[in-house]
């Protein structure tokens, strides 16, 4: 069915896109364990841009879950394919201009790496956001864990489920030492040339 596929050429380009924003797009990818600060991150950062007059969305774990992804489960394989659409989602966003923050456990390298191949390496940011599982069963922000150790699901990551951490993020926050608005300002340090 691909072979009858063909990629469509428009005259606007995403040079042209970023020109028009007046910065470059970026795919700032965060990555972590449930409930180690990635929405709050996020959510802050966006905040953050959004005062510098930067162009920016956020896709966020369990709003695409409600929509896009809405078919998937929670088996490695649909674990994969969820973060292969974001991946894809991500990629158009860079390419209309947009600085689009992803805040996704993606507990596998090897989708974190395709990720990146379909974004671009020079568009793609990777934030390790690093908390101790104990911390972050502790937080338990929207009481997965304890479901999980009730038996209600199945299939966690970082306890029944597998989490890889990145080999070589572009930043790592252990957000058990920072507040959220000095996070920020770390990310900006390491992003603000990438956007110009």
């Amino acid at each position: 069915m691909q072979k009858h596929v063909f990629k469509q050429h428009f005259q606007t380009s995403q040079s042209d896109r970023s020109e028009m924003k007046g910065h470059r797009p970026l795919a700032i990818w965060l990555t972590g364990l449930s409930g180690a600060g990635k929405s709050t991150i996020a959510d802050a950062l966006e905040t953050f841009l959004i005062q510098k007059g930067i162009h920016t969305y956020i896709l966020d774990g369990d709003n695409v879950r409600r929509g896009v992804c809405s078919d998937l489960g929670f088996s490695a394989e649909d674990r994969s394919e969820n973060i292969r659409r974001i991946g894809e989602l991500a990629a158009l966003f860079v390419d209309a201009g947009i600085v689009v923050i992803t805040s996704f456990i993606s507990p596998f390298e090897k989708d974190r790496e395709l990720a990146k191949k379909t974004i671009g390496e020079a568009r793609f940011f990777e934030l390790f956001v690093d908390a101790p599982i104990e911390v972050c069963e502790k937080r338990d922000p929207k009481g997965l864990y304890k479901k999980v150790r009730a038996g209600e699901i199945p299939n966690f990551t970082g306890i029944s489920s597998p989490f890889e951490k990145p080999i070589n993020p572009d930043l790592r926050i252990d957000t058990t030492v920072a507040s959220v608005e000095e996070e920020v300002e770390l990310i900006w340090e390491k992003i603000k040339e990438k956007l110009q």
